[in-house]
């Protein structure tokens, strides 16, 4: 039997005063991605076969923000409430498809619950996604007949006594059939205080028809969470980092404390690898057996292969590491950056657009920028590939088992043949042939009796 084609409805309407913020609340993000985005990666994890996005505040905003996504922008132009906000993505439902209502500030569903939510839906007209609170306050309670079948939903404040114990509360969530709920959105009215129009009251027509209606549960209660201001963005935030932190060692990573270590993307590891504290994993991140990255070092875009150590206080951005390779501590690699098996940088080495082959060194105090560095070679203290002339980029070439000396400025283009020597305190200029001595430095002069100069008015 073919499926019904999903329709996922994301409300995203509300300006979120409470965030005080000229940004529209659902761009507020969680692990640095707006809390939308995260929904509407959500609803294509689905197989969402299409997305509505109901926008309000910040349409330009939104749109900036979003632009990679496949949506259709249905705008609230007055908020007047969740039942009026699915109002106007009636003319976007048809009759035979499933709709999946979700919320744009509630990002951390995951896409089995919502599997759940959809599977218990079945051949039923609806279903919706419920949680049971330990304090249910403040909340819409779900109220069940004596069979356990729900028969509405009774807010908080006009529920009765019995009714206030109830710990089982609305989310919000719901899947439909598109033609029910089409019937059901045109007969709401807004006859209540607030003059708004309410999507709960679709669950008391549901009720009304005699129409059975299902129920699924989150594994956990920050699924369903969503983030009014910006302690309850923080607090939205650790639960989602505890979550990635869980996956990581039940990958095969130890984390030497779960509650400090930020994921902000995809992040891959093998066997045995060892996250001390304070480490940010940003973007794509593929982290090899037996890696180790020591404490306060961020890791964005890159691979990190096999044995190699990430030692404390390092920034390693769009480079690649290669087995057994160190790197810090206090070193930076800059988008480019490549180390060959057995390769180390020390502290205070910056690496951009250059390749370090296998087991040359660079150990402190140096820069090296769009240089192509052979295997065994030693790059000695305070050395600077002079890569640009104000204008363009040039490449530096440095031969296998190539010996820099301390404070050598390499002034790109130049090659430095394998096996060859810098002096200390040269400035190259010209290609070095393979195992010459290169001295580029002025002669030294000595000045017996010297004076030093003294300030005016001293004797």
């Amino acid at each position: 039997m073919t499926q019904p084609s999903l329709n996922v409805v994301i409300l995203a309407a509300g300006k979120g005063t409470r965030m005080r913020s000229s940004l529209p609340k659902v761009l507020h993000p969680v692990a640095q991605k707006p809390m939308v985005a995260h929904v509407l990666d959500t609803a294509l994890a689905l197989g969402a076969d299409h997305l509505q996005l109901v926008y309000g505040h910040g349409a330009e905003q939104l749109k900036a923000a979003l632009n990679e996504y496949d949506v259709n922008w249905v705008e609230q132009a007055k908020q007047l409430g969740t039942g009026h906000a699915v109002q106007q993505v009636i003319p976007h439902i048809q009759d035979n498809e499933t709709v999946l209502i979700l919320y744009g500030d509630v990002p951390l569903t995951r896409p089995e619950t919502l599997q759940g939510l959809l599977a218990a839906k079945g051949n039923n007209a609806l279903a919706l996604l419920t949680v049971t609170l330990p304090d249910p306050t403040g909340y819409g309670r779900i109220v069940r007949t004596e069979n356990g079948e729900i028969s509405g939903i009774v807010e908080h404040k006009d529920a009765s006594p019995a009714q206030h114990r109830i710990q089982e509360v609305n989310t919000g969530m719901m899947a439909a059939n598109g033609a029910d709920l089409k019937r059901w959105l045109k007969n709401l009215d807004n006859n209540n205080a607030q003059g708004e129009f309410y999507l709960t009251d679709v669950v008391a027509m549901a009720a009304a028809e005699g129409v059975q209606i299902a129920s699924a549960q989150p594994k956990d209660i920050p699924e369903v969470e969503g983030a009014n201001n910006r302690l309850q963005l923080a607090g939205l935030e650790r639960a989602y980092q505890l979550r990635q932190a869980e996956a990581l060692m039940i990958a095969g990573a130890t984390l030497l404390d779960p509650a400090r270590i930020d994921v902000r993307g995809m992040v891959r590891v093998g066997e045995d690898v060892v996250i001390d504290v304070n480490v940010v994993l940003e973007g794509n991140v593929f982290i090899g057996d037996g890696v180790v990255i020591e404490p306060n070092c961020v890791i964005r875009d890159s691979h990190i292969a096999n044995g190699a150590r990430i030692k404390a206080n390092s920034v390693v951005e769009g480079a690649k590491i290669g087995e057994q390779a160190q790197v810090g501590p206090f070193a930076r690699l800059r988008p480019g950056a490549e180390l060959a098996k057995d390769a180390a940088v020390g502290n205070f080495v910056e690496m951009k657009k250059s390749y370090l082959g296998e087991g040359a060194k660079a150990g402190h105090l140096t820069y090296l920028g769009d240089a192509t560095i052979g295997a065994g070679a030693n790059i000695g203290a305070g050395t600077i590939t002079c890569n640009y002339d104000g204008v363009n980029k040039h490449k530096t070439q440095i031969g296998a088992g190539a010996f820099i000396g301390s404070n050598s400025s390499l002034v790109a283009p130049v090659n430095i043949g394998a096996g060859a020597i810098t002096g200390a305190g040269s400035v190259i200029t010209t290609e070095v042939p393979d195992h010459a001595l290169a001295v580029g430095r002025a002669k030294q002069r000595n000045i017996e009796g010297y004076k030093r100069p003294s300030k005016k008015g001293e004797k």
